[in-house]
C-alpha cells in the first residue's frame, strides 16, 4: 500500500466514522513521536490531511487538536524514558539498529542546542525520533524536558492541523 493510498484510507475512515477521529489522531501523533515507530509510520502526511478533513466536514477542531498534542507529548515522553533506561544500548534495537546514524545525529543536535533542541527537534522528521532519546541518554532533567516537550507538542499539533482546518476558510475570506 502506497503512502497516498494509506493516507486516503485513513482520511476516508475518519470521514465515515467521525467518532474514531480522536483515538486515531492520538495514535498517529503518538507513533509519529515515538522513537521506534516514527521510522515506520508516515503519520505527518495523514495528520495534515486530517486538518483538511476538519475544514471540509465540520469535524470539531479542538478534540482532534488535543489528541494530536497529547499523542505527540506522550510519544516523546516515552522516547525520553527509553533513553533514560537503555542509555547507549538503545541503538541495538530494531528499527534503530537499521538506522545507526539517527542516534548520533540526535545526540549532536541535543548537545549543541539543549532544551531548544528538544523543542525544535520535533519539527524535523529524522530528529523527531532521536532527540528525545538523546535527551534521556544524556540524563536531561525530567522537568526541563517535559516543559520543552509540552510546548513543542502544542505548537506542532497546531502547525500540522490548523493550515488545513483554517487555511481554506482564511483564503475564502481574504482572497
Amino acid at each position: 500500500m502506497s503512502l497516498d493510498e494509506m493516507t486516503q484510507a485513513v482520511i476516508a475512515f475518519i470521514r465515515a466514522h467521525e467518532g474514531w477521529g480522536v483515538p486515531i489522531v492520538l495514535a498517529l501523533a503518538f507513533g509519529e513521536s515515538l522513537a521506534f515507530i516514527s521510522l515506520l509510520l508516515p503519520a505527518t502526511v495523514i495528520l495534515f490531511g486530517v486538518g483538511f478533513l476538519i475544514s471540509g466536514s465540520g469535524i470539531a477542531f479542538w478534540p482532534i487538536w488535543c489528541a494530536a498534542a497529547a499523542g505527540a507529548f506522550l510519544g516523546d515522553w516515552l522516547s525520553f524514558w527509553i533513553g533514560l533506561r537503555l542509555k547507549g544500548d538503545v541503538g541495538k534495537y530494531w528499527p534503530l539498529s537499521r538506522h545507526p546514524d539517527l542516534i548520533p545525529r540526535g545526540h549532536r543536535f541535543f548537545e549543541r542546542w539543549g532544551v531548544a533542541g528538544v523543542f525544535f527537534g520535533r519539527f524535523f522528521g529524522p530528529l523527531r525520533a532521536s532527540v528525545p532519546l538523546a535527551a534521556g541518554i544524556c540524563e536531561m532533567p525530567t522537568a526541563t524536558f517535559q516543559i520543552a516537550n509540552f510546548a513543542s507538542a502544542i505548537v506542532w499539533a497546531t502547525g500540522i492541523l490548523a493550515p488545513g482546518a483554517f487555511g481554506i476558510q482564511w483564503m475564502q475570506r481574504w482572497l
